[in-house]
């Protein structure tokens, strides 16, 4: 059985991607903010929702990205990254919680937003292609297409 996920690269005005860093015993990992899609709730939906307890930023979905799939030890997995803008005060970012996690189970340990050279020098960082493949596509204008459809029964 399939198990969903959600990451959203968000930009801001100054085309900057907003980043969290995640403490793990044996690293600590940069990654843009996302989670769990949950029963019932589609990725565009799960995305906001994520963005917002992680971040404490509302946004604006442009569109799908990427569609990664992956089998292996952990199962059947799929993660949609979709491209948002945030739309209220940068004065509203912080540092969020994971709802599902005691406060001493806590993994977030930071959030910004970055530019393309503050990403690229990052040592530890989830999907690799954030260094160089997003920023690439997004100065060649190939970003505004959404590939995100839903079939409502």
């Amino acid at each position: 059985m399939w198990k969903g996920g959600v990451r959203v690269i968000v930009l801001d005005d100054e085309n900057r991607i907003l980043m969290v860093q995640q403490h793990h015993p044996e690293r600590d990992v940069w990654m843009v903010p996302g989670g769990s899609i949950e029963e019932g709730e589609d990725s565009v939906s799960a995305g906001i929702r994520e963005v917002l307890e992680e971040t404490g930023l509302k946004i604006e979905m442009k569109g799908l990205l990427w569609h990664v799939e992956e089998s292996g030890e952990r199962g059947q997995r799929f993660v949609n990254f979709h491209l948002a803008k945030a739309v209220g005060n940068e004065e509203d970012l912080k540092l969020g919680t994971d709802p599902e996690r005691e406060a001493h189970e806590q993994v977030l340990h930071e959030v910004r937003f970055m530019s393309r050279e503050e990403v690229a020098s990052l040592e530890n960082i989830y999907p690799e292609w954030l260094r160089d493949e997003f920023w690439d596509k997004l100065e060649e204008g190939k970003l505004e297409y959404n590939a995100f459809r839903m079939r409502i029964k």
